[in-house]
């Protein structure tokens, strides 16, 4: 990929994409689930709808997936398996949502799709067609998924139009912020896959920009300007994280870059970019939460750092920490790829949400 880019063949990205493209599956139906590609809002979406009788009204999850904005595809296998094993043990509709990805779409694009998905499927006609219970409604995503279920959850909170409020957030091994990724877990799994901190840092920059400058800034923590100093209270780790996680690292001063990079990037302090830079005002009233953290993963203090700001603010939250788990482990459900450790993740929130949904 890096080889391509420099010599100006492909995008760095456009190589990543083709796995994305391997792992595609059409939306076929089965005994359990009928799927389906449509449009909600004129945004792609993957449309699972339970077969059984529902009883009553039904759940319903949206879901965004994983991939940095960059990658991804509610169509690849591992995402739809997931979608369906929701939508059949929780006899629940899932929407599963195409966001626009970058390049060529930058922030807000991605943000935007979701959050348009999501106040289309609000509306109480929409949820009646499709049987489902106001009052049992939530936002999921992985990743770059978790980033944009969490600023969507936020963002309902401050919008009149909308009537109908999620019940509930799940939010695995989200993304968080972009302030500081020079946080204990970027240290400790630097190198680790299937997220490494270059990885993670080229995923941030190519969200907001094509600007070189930036991604240099961002490689080097150097890209937040001292303008922007009240904000750095709610990612001071030395506040947020757990006394075990800030045991062998030392807290330093911030490393403030010049203005000109976030005057051109204004997404760098957007809290739809980054939820962890909304004030505690806005975190309050925020639906219950499911937070899960994997240990070997570079994004592992974002959730963790969430997770007690989100109790600070009064939001019940539900925190699993998976100490034996790496990024991206949610997905490995079938196939050659296959581990355990997915399922038995997966499980962990198909259990909760059968309590909180």
């Amino acid at each position: 990929s890096e080889a391509a880019d420099v010599l100006g063949l492909v995008h760095y990205m456009e190589v990543f994409r083709l796995f994305t493209v391997v792992e595609l599956v059409p939306a076929t139906s089965d005994e359990n689930v009928t799927v389906t590609d449509t449009e909600f809002s004129s945004v792609p979406v993957r449309l699972y709808l339970p077969r059984r009788a529902p009883g009553g009204l039904r759940r319903a999850m949206l879901y965004f997936h994983g991939g940095g904005w960059c990658l991804g595809d509610a169509g690849m296998h591992s995402y739809d398996h997931m979608a369906r094993r929701i939508s059949n043990e929780l006899n629940a509709v899932v929407v599963s949502v195409n966001y626009r990805l970058a390049p060529p779409h930058r922030f807000p694009v991605q943000f935007e799709d979701v959050y348009s998905v999501t106040k289309f499927f609000l509306q109480s006609k929409v949820l009646s067609q499709y049987g489902v219970d106001p009052a049992r409604v939530c936002v999921a995503g992985d990743s770059a998924g978790g980033n944009l279920a969490a600023a969507v959850a936020q963002q309902l909170l401050e919008d009149p139009e909308v009537q109908t409020q999620l019940r509930a957030q799940v939010l695995i091994y989200p993304a968080l912020q972009a302030l500081d990724l020079e946080l204990p877990s970027y240290r400790d799994n630097a190198h680790k896959p299937i997220l490494p901190r270059s990885l993670m840092v080229r995923f941030w920059s190519e969200y907001f920009s094509s600007d070189p400058a930036l991604r240099e800034a961002m490689a080097s923590n150097r890209h937040v300007p001292a303008a922007a100093s009240e904000l750095w209270q709610f990612v001071n780790w030395s506040l947020w994280l757990p006394e075990d996680v800030r045991r062998g690292h030392r807290p330093g001063s911030p490393a403030w870059g010049g203005e000109e990079l976030a005057r051109r990037h204004p997404g760098l302090l957007d809290p739809r970019a980054s939820p962890l830079l909304a004030g505690e005002a806005r975190l309050r009233g925020l639906p219950p939460a499911l937070v899960l953290t994997c240990e070997h993963d570079v994004l592992r203090d974002d959730g963790l750092m969430y997770v007690g700001r989100l109790r600070a603010a009064g939001v019940p939250v539900t925190h699993h920490h998976a100490k034996d788990a790496f990024h991206g482990a949610i997905t490995f459900l079938s196939g050659p790829l296959e581990l355990a450790l997915g399922h038995r993740l997966l499980n962990t929130c198909l259990g909760w949400l059968q309590e909180n949904l």
